[in-house]
């Protein structure tokens, strides 16, 4: 017996939960940027990293909480176009280092105050990552899946 979703049953769906996910990634994401170009030495000066980090931390939290929450019910759409799907797979993986790493170096580099050095590069490497995540949601549409039905 197979069970229908009930988000299949309306044209709408889709549209309003793209909304909700790229809301949710504008916001969190938005606020891992200001953190790390605030380690990078651009923008944001006036106040300390972990300042910054505090500051930003509920909005980072909310955003991230409503993108993949969102990201969970589109996948339950049509997960046969996803979970073949070459560029789907480096997102999700892409998406799995970003939050680790931003948690761990990052937050230990805005917090504990590092050298300028070690703050750059891990600032360096978390926006590289998150790109990797914003730019495997675009590309996820020009990428067939695997899955020959």
């Amino acid at each position: 017996m197979m069970i229908e979703n009930p988000l299949n049953e309306s044209s709408l769906a889709l549209p309003i939960l793209e909304c909700f996910h790229i809301a949710g990634f504008v916001c969190g994401v938005g606020t891992i940027a200001l953190v790390n170009f605030r380690l990078l030495g651009v923008g944001l000066t006036q106040k300390s990293g972990a300042q910054l980090w505090r500051e930003t931390m509920p909005w980072t939290l909310g955003g991230l909480s409503l993108a993949i929450f969102s990201g969970l019910l589109l996948f339950s759409i049509d997960p046969d176009v996803y979970y073949l799907n070459q560029v789907f797979l480096l997102k999700l993986s892409s998406l799995v280092l970003a939050v680790l790493f931003y948690f761990t170096a990052v937050r230990k580099a805005a917090v504990s105050g590092t050298s300028a050095g070690s703050s750059r590069a891990a600032a360096f490497v978390s926006l590289a990552l998150w790109a990797l995540v914003l730019f495997g949601g675009i590309f996820i549409g020009y990428f067939e899946s695997k899955l020959n039905i």
